[in-house]
């Protein structure tokens, strides 16, 4: 999409390179903007000025958040001795609005993908572990995306894991192979968490 007018023009390859959205909707969104007052587009852009500058990460769960430590971490009602391991926050936020779980999150950061060039070393595992140094943490719960991808990061933290004394389960299948956690619905989603089961089962036989 060529524009006259270059400002316009950068503005809608901005926004085009967000996820999902072409130039044709790109445009869409620039044009809208135009009508905006100044006060009103001036707040728009110092919002995600802020979401750069204030923004962070928990320190424990690596969840976003506003403070050093998210509100899950820092809510004494949560069970500590269950953490639920998670891709990223589009999980906790799919698995919060079940209202099913009421433990921990360890947020990964991703998951291996050699492809990708994703390797274990670039995932938030070593923060994991040393969680469950304390000796507080009880089960652990796979509950990533059912892809191979997904179920190769099962396998490589189940390996990992093994010299803990803790148990290691995975979401029931209800959840559909090959989907990811934020298009699965919260009744499901509530109930493959209720129905988790022992990881190893979930292994396929050869």
């Amino acid at each position: 999409m060529n524009l006259v007018s270059k400002v316009l023009q950068q503005a809608v390859d901005e926004f085009a390179q967000l996820p999902g959205v072409g130039h044709k909707t790109a445009f869409r969104f620039v044009l809208h903007l135009l009508k905006k007052k100044p006060e009103e587009l001036r707040k728009f852009g110092n919002t995600f000025l802020q979401l750069q500058e204030q923004v962070q990460y928990c320190k424990q769960c690596f969840n976003i958040c506003d403070t050093d430590t998210c509100d899950v971490c820092s809510d004494q009602r949560r069970d500590r001795t269950t953490i639920c391991v998670v891709e990223d926050i589009r999980d906790v936020v799919s698995i919060e609005n079940t209202q099913q779980f009421k433990g921990l999150y360890h947020v990964l950061g991703g998951i291996i993908s050699p492809l990708d060039g994703v390797g274990p070393s670039d995932l938030n595992i070593p923060l994991l572990m040393e969680r469950l140094e304390t000796g507080e943490v009880n089960e652990v719960i796979f509950a990533l995306t059912t892809t191979m991808e997904g179920d190769t990061t099962n396998f490589y933290l189940s390996r990992q894991l093994q010299k803990y004394n803790v148990k290691l389960s995975t979401l029931a299948r209800g959840v559909s192979i090959g989907g990811g956690l934020e298009y699965t619905d919260e009744l499901t989603l509530g109930r493959s968490l209720l129905n988790r089961v022992p990881y190893e089962n979930s292994l396929v036989k050869q």
